[in-house]
């Protein structure tokens, strides 16, 4: 069984932000917001291999392809964001989230739920984002009508 090539892209990019985020950690650059910004060209990679995946295949329907794209990203962020959840648990639960929100964007004393919960909507925006500068990048190929 060949799974969809917006599961196998969501996951590499799954794989992208996890393994970028592990070595920024071992190399202790963890709390240097700017380089966790960079996260957002493995979404771009993911579903630029998906359109190219579609093209490839001769789909050039834009809203087929617009809702493959979505699918990947979201796929992406999704196991990212849950990828995040259980890391936070094991290394500490609350305590490590403290830790990352001192360097971040959150105010206050987050729980693990919470941080990841807006994470989560970070990632989807960015997702949306991801998806509509990739259509137009490739908008010459689909077929609008």
């Amino acid at each position: 069984m060949k799974l969809p090539k917006e599961i196998v892209n969501g996951s590499l990019i799954f794989l992208g932000i996890g393994i970028y985020f592990l070595l920024m950690n071992v190399l202790g650059l963890a709390d240097l917001f700017y380089l966790r910004t960079l996260n957002v060209f493995f979404i771009f990679y993911g579903v630029n291999r998906t359109m190219q995946m579609n093209l490839h295949e001769g789909e050039t329907n834009f809203v087929s392809n617009a809702v493959s794209a979505m699918a990947t990203s979201v796929v992406g962020v999704s196991m990212s964001v849950f990828g995040l959840l259980v890391y936070s648990y094991a290394r500490g639960g609350d305590a490590y989230v403290a830790s990352l929100s001192e360097a971040f964007m959150f105010g206050g004393n987050p729980s693990v739920p919470t941080y990841c919960i807006c994470l989560l909507f970070e990632g989807l925006a960015s997702s949306v984002i991801v998806t509509l500068m990739m259509m137009l990048y490739w908008n010459n190929k689909y077929i609008a009508d």
